[in-house]
């Protein structure tokens, strides 16, 4: 279109600014521009003709928009911008020799520019130009795979996808500050010194035996000191069956960010009337710990994987300690009922405590490195590490402390059951068929549920009553 070309070059001279998207610009391989395709001749003659530079300019992410679920409420698609140096028109050269000239300065700045990128931001090739066909194919399946599934599975993707999407809200109120990758950096490196039995060891002149109390609430001084005070203070309700101290009991260690209590307590109940004590542990940041201002939960898994860790850390910690003080006043026998992040934890307990009667994990978070960077609920906190530049090498470093994938249980494996949701995107049922393999000995249960549920606690203690505890 010559008009278009007349415009352009009249607004150039009289000093505005013309933005070119040249063909190829987002394409994907070789054909694109940022692996050196060659370019067209449009940019370098309107800026022969007009006598002005051109600046260069890579923006990386944009295909993304192509799918749908980019435009999602609630879902912010990242995109990088990078500026190079102007290029001039070489006023000097002949017209074909000039745009030659443009042409080459141009290819290598587009090239260095998205290298540049790749570099500070750390992308992943998920990060890089995809093919139309690609970005829409991702959605196009999906969209059109409810109609073909069951009420209950449409019902749990919805479920877990607006959990995951109100988990990704509040992880967006923690960001991380310019030094967290050096941090990261000494804490990993002085972890590697050691075991999970150093790490989860209860401190020598510390137990809580002396200190939870007879009443119904149990609480002690956590052994891991934090900067909230509020969860600073141990906690566990303590459910008391006819046989007081001396029963079996089983140990709740509920889901991340649980949202009442409410339902634990009516289990229970029901272990009580089995000849169960039952002990609901407020897990690290929840219920009863949590700090003013916060949401139960909110500050157990973030951004700052440190205080994840650490977090971990004193949750194994202090049901290691109740188990010491419960064994001092009689109970002999002990079970772990862990959900999500209490399963987490509870698989964590496992590889350090090998009394235990049962381990029934439900939906329990065992892959890290898929929890971290693949996660539908991790998504705020993946753009926030790659913007620290803390890179899946580093995180690694830690899984022989924090990943049950990467350990044994201490226990035998015929007393842990391992319980996925078959629509499960959180904690994948692969992952849980993966670890049951590497555990030996161990159960996987299957149901038909997503990540949040409660199906799936039902179901688990028919199965437990089944194997008789």
């Amino acid at each position: 279109d010559r008009k278009t070309i007349r415009t352009a070059i009249q607004r150039l001279k009289q000093g505005r600014i013309i933005g070119l998207f040249p063909e190829g610009g987002i394409r994907d391989g070789p054909r694109s521009l940022l692996e050196g395709a060659p370019l067209r001749a449009g940019a370098s003659t309107l800026a022969h003709l007009s006598g002005v530079p051109i600046l260069p300019c890579v923006i990386v992410g944009s295909d993304r928009l192509y799918s749908k679920k980019s435009w999602l409420p609630l879902r912010r698609t990242p995109i990088w911008i990078a500026f190079g140096n102007p290029i001039p028109h070489f006023p000097n050269l002949e017209k074909s020799a000039a745009r030659a000239c443009i042409d080459r300065e141009l290819a290598a700045a587009f090239k260095i520019l998205s290298a540049e990128l790749r570099e500070e931001f750390s992308l992943t090739s998920d990060d890089l130009p995809h093919p139309p066909r690609e970005r829409i194919a991702s959605d196009a399946p999906k969209s059109l795979r409810p109609f073909g599934r069951p009420l209950r599975h449409v019902a749990a993707i919805s479920v877990d996808s607006l959990m995951c999407a109100s988990m990704n809200l509040v992880q967006s109120r923690h960001r991380l500050h310019a030094r967290s990758r050096d941090e990261m950096e000494r804490y990993v490196t002085e972890c590697e010194k050691l075991t999970a039995h150093d790490f989860y060891a209860v401190p020598r002149n510390g137990g809580a035996a002396t200190e939870i109390g007879n009443g119904e609430m149990l609480t002690w001084p956590s052994p891991i000191i934090t900067k909230f005070p509020a969860n600073n203070i141990a906690r566990a309700d303590f459910f008391r069956c006819t046989r007081d101290w001396s029963a079996p009991t089983v140990l709740m260690l509920h889901a991340l960010m649980s949202a009442t209590h409410i339902g634990y307590r009516r289990w229970a109940a029901h272990f009580n009337g089995l000849g169960w004590n039952a002990c609901f542990v407020h897990l690290p940041y929840h219920y009863s710990r949590v700090p003013r201002g916060y949401w139960n939960g909110e500050l157990a898994i973030t951004a700052d994987l440190i205080r994840n860790a650490e977090g971990l850390r004193q949750g194994v910690i202090e049901v290691r300690q109740l188990i010491a003080a419960l064994r001092d006043r009689g109970c002999r026998e002990f079970g772990v009922l862990g959900t999500s992040y209490g399963g987490w934890i509870g698989a964590l307990l496992a590889m350090v405590e090998q009394d235990l009667r049962f381990v029934a994990l439900m939906a329990p978070i065992v892959n890290v490195e898929h929890a971290i960077w693949e996660s539908p609920g991790t998504h705020f906190m993946r753009r926030e590490l790659r913007r620290a530049n803390i890179e899946p090498s580093l995180v690694a470093r830690h899984f022989h402390l924090s990943s049950p994938m990467h350990n044994q249980p201490l226990c035998t494996g015929d007393r842990v059951l391992f319980v996925a949701g078959e629509f499960d995107s959180i904690a994948r049922p692969a992952d849980l068929e993966t670890i049951q393999q590497k555990w030996s000995g161990s159960e996987l249960l299957r149901v038909r549920q997503g990540h949040f549920g409660y199906r799936m606690f039902r179901e688990t203690i028919t199965r437990l009553k089944e194997r008789g505890f």
